[in-house]
């Protein structure tokens, strides 16, 4: 048996089933940015300042049972996990287009966030148990893809959607996927290498084998609470919610952003929308290979994040009344931000051991959650109390600044002594 042989098996099957997956928990939290820009504020009767909280509500749902689901999906079945969480958030997301008012669309909203809260460590666990670690950020990015490519196609189709039908639709349409998927999930995926029956025993062998070698040179870590106040999980925590800052402010608030710099209807906004998704596929693909041959993580996270950063500002300085200008920038900021993911996420399986790995990484992506947060509410806020995204630009830009120093301080896994 050859590794290549084992590894092009894994990549086939695993893949295209965690892509699809995380590509239909994206699509139904970022389309509440295109039913923004299409009127759902004026329609409900939503305040400028509610419709911030409004966009941003779903990361707070999101912040508070990530580590629950982490653990469940550690000690117990990330399969039967998803399988309920794509039913739910489906449901979620289809009767946002059926609300009649305010206080229906908060509860929705907040708990769409929960009932997806667990779907990105839950697939980071699942990806440590099938993939080593010169093969984890290619991994990883396969999955962080489903987050760009989505809003890639999603910004074309929900702006033809919303100009065909309306914004209610649009979520209608765009929450069934995954209620269809789930079953679609619980027939295909098997939590651990030795359930697949599409792997020999031989080849099961040698996956368990590898993965438990990798383990042995990892400092053993009793229980959560050792690894929740390590260092680096501690930095990587401060690290990952400042990035969220640029990242949602930018996803949540991009369509309205291109509205308001130029006179354009949703189906341009959206083709608009899309190219910075292109850009950052082709990067994220690009970095995870580079990351994976150097097998050095930091050096393919931080001078992205610092160009992001460099990206926002610059199209600050140029001002809406150079356009195209400010918006290439703004697509340059997009691919910076984004490409950093698989490596970034193969940090801490790379760091501490299997038996608290999990809840590290929820832990992190929590706080991302809450910079996600505050970001998305913050960038609305800006844009709707100054009339210009010009503010949003610097808020961002800063935040990413901030995330660079954070992984520059981070120490490497070989001094870790978490």
């Amino acid at each position: 048996m050859s590794t290549k042989k084992l590894s092009s098996k894994r990549w086939w099957y695993i893949m295209p089933i965690v892509f699809i997956t995380y590509s239909l928990a994206y699509l139904d939290r970022a389309n509440f940015s295109f039913a923004s820009a299409a009127g759902i504020n004026e329609d409900l009767g939503i305040p400028k300042g509610m419709s911030s909280l409004l966009g941003a509500l779903f990361f707070l749902g999101y912040f508070f049972f990530q580590i629950p689901g982490a653990i469940y999906a550690e000690r117990r079945s990330v399969k039967r996990l998803i399988f309920w969480c794509l039913i739910l958030w489906g449901g979620c997301a289809t009767l946002t287009g059926l609300v009649s008012n305010i206080p229906m669309l908060v509860g929705i909203r907040f708990m769409l966030g929960v009932v997806e809260a667990a779907v990105m460590p839950a697939m980071l666990i699942y990806i440590s148990n099938w993939f080593t670690k010169s093969e984890r950020s290619r991994a990883n990015t396969f999955l962080i893809l489903g987050n760009p490519v989505t809003v890639l196609w999603m910004s074309i189709v929900s702006g033809y959607l919303i100009h065909a039908y309306g914004w209610r639709e649009m979520f209608i349409i765009e929450g069934i996927p995954a209620v269809i998927w789930a079953f679609c999930w619980w027939v295909l995926v098997h939590d651990k290498p030795s359930q697949a029956k599409w792997l020999n025993d031989d080849e099961k062998e040698a996956l368990q084998a590898q993965l438990a070698k990798e383990q042995e040179g990892i400092k053993a870590v009793r229980n959560y609470g050792e690894a929740f106040r390590s260092r680096n999980v501690i930095i990587l925590c401060g690290q990952y919610f400042a990035w969220s800052i640029g990242v949602y402010g930018f996803v949540l608030w991009l369509p309205s952003i291109l509205r308001s710099g130029s006179q354009m209807g949703m189906v341009e906004a959206g083709w608009l929308s899309a190219v910075p998704y292109l850009a950052a596929t082709i990067a994220m693909i690009l970095v995870s290979w580079a990351s994976d041959k150097m097998q050095n993580r930091k050096l393919f996270v931080w001078p992205l994040l610092l160009i992001g950063a460099l990206a926002f500002l610059g199209s600050y300085l140029v001002g809406s009344d150079n356009f195209w200008l400010s918006y290439t920038l703004l697509v340059i900021a997009g691919a910076a931000m984004y490409a950093p993911y698989g490596p970034f996420f193969a940090i801490i399986p790379e760091m501490l051991p299997r038996n608290v790995a999990g809840g590290a990484m929820a832990l992190i992506n929590s706080m991302g959650a809450l910079g996600s947060f505050f970001g998305a509410w913050f960038v609305g806020y800006l844009n709707g109390s100054t009339g210009s995204p010009a503010a949003s630009y610097i808020f961002m830009g800063a935040a990413l600044l901030v995330s660079v120093f954070l992984t520059l301080i981070v120490k490497p896994a070989q001094n870790q002594t978490a």
